[in-house]
């Protein structure tokens, strides 16, 4: 019988310097509740921020102690004392950041919001402009920096499962569709699902064809394309990796809600599975759990106190500054980044045209 190591490197690889000055730009839940918290908690260092509304900014910064509070974010960007960016606006926001960031020779590192932009050109461009500047971009894709999903990546390359047959993810959830969203007919892939695709691609690399369903959510009055959404990722070893997608969880007053995300993979030589944590109303960490024929007819349930928000987000920064203090690539580069959003892009034409599409048509401009 092998020994199953439980030591399955859920923590991400902190830098050496964390007091890279960093300017954060976004002063809603996600920053004031799950960047800042994180940060804090890391030890990095924030030193300043901005929003479109400056007394929303003055108070996330009172919250969290940051030193300084700009009036606008383009303020922000052209203070020299910043060497680390972090965006949290809305996505279709991004590239106007990106552009007046990449004239400043003070900034080293941006990490943006997922999805990079609501457009794969929009990316492009944005991947483009910091690799000339010599900037390093990060894309805020956390799910990859979820406890039970680095968990599972450990236990897939360890070969405790074999070759992979099956992946599935089950998201049962009620969105609140953020306002910017009211301007574009993409919502559920682009902005929700893109996390479920990029865990794809972080766990088994690049898919050969990729085929997706979709129907509208009744709840959502504004026009849109994909409410309820399923995908699948088909691989060379014929490996299936699909999602569903399911924003009409609870129908309404009257009724019990019953909402969770839970993955599972199976393999030839044993199976995964588990439950993607949530910190509200009170902190639930991810959970996983696998049996091996390593080790046959037990069940191996390693366990933290960590959560995916706020936690996550100590790896998604973590990242971007190991690579700017190693002038590297980071985990989650912006150009890696510019294939999840080309699988979106495949999703989106295989519902308008209702076939498969080869990911080589959709990711050979990368």
């Amino acid at each position: 019988m092998a020994a199953i190591d439980l030591d399955l490197n859920i923590d991400p690889v902190m830098p050496s310097r964390k007091d890279f000055r960093i300017g954060c730009i976004g002063s809603g839940m996600i920053m004031r509740d799950c960047h800042l918290v994180a940060y804090r908690d890391a030890g990095f260092n924030p030193v300043a921020i901005a929003s479109r509304t400056f007394e929303n900014a003055q108070a996330a910064a009172e919250l969290r102690g940051i030193p300084k509070v700009h009036r606008s974010w383009e303020a922000l960007v052209e203070d020299p004392d910043i060497e680390i960016l972090d965006i949290a606006l809305p996505p279709d926001r991004q590239l106007d950041v990106v552009r007046l960031a990449a004239k400043q020779p003070h900034i080293k590192g941006i990490l943006c919001q997922k999805p990079l932009a609501m457009n794969s050109a929009e990316a492009r461009e944005i991947v483009r402009l910091c690799e000339e500047a010599g900037i390093k971009i990060a894309v805020n894709s956390n799910m990859r920096y979820d406890q039970s999903i680095r968990g599972l990546k450990t236990v897939l390359e360890r070969g405790y499962l074999g070759e992979p047959v099956l992946a599935t993810i089950e998201m049962r959830a009620i969105p609140h569709w953020q306002e910017f969203l009211r301007k574009y007919d993409r919502i559920e892939i682009l902005n929700m699902g893109i996390h479920h695709i990029d865990t794809f691609r972080y766990l088994f690399g690049d898919p050969e064809k990729i085929t997706a369903v979709t129907r509208r959510d009744p709840r959502t009055a504004f026009k849109h394309i994909d409410g309820i959404s399923q995908y699948t990722f088909q691989y060379a070893n014929e490996l299936m990796a699909t999602s569903l997608d399911d924003v009409w969880a609870w129908p309404g007053e009257g009724t019990e809600k019953d909402i969770y995300i839970k993955w599972r993979v199976v393999g030839t030589d044993g199976l995964a599975q588990g439950y993607i944590g949530w910190p509200y109303p009170e902190r639930t960490p991810s959970t996983l759990e696998f049996t091996t024929r390593q080790a046959p007819n037990e069940w191996f349930r390693p366990t933290w106190d960590k959560v995916w928000f706020p936690d996550a987000f100590q790896g998604t920064m973590g990242q971007l500054l190991r690579a700017v203090e190693s002038d590297a690539e980071p985990e989650i580069g912006g150009r890696d980044n510019l294939k999840t959003m080309a699988a979106v892009d495949a999703c989106y034409l295989s519902i308008a045209e209702g076939r498969t599409v080869a990911f080589s048509e959709v990711a050979g401009s990368i």
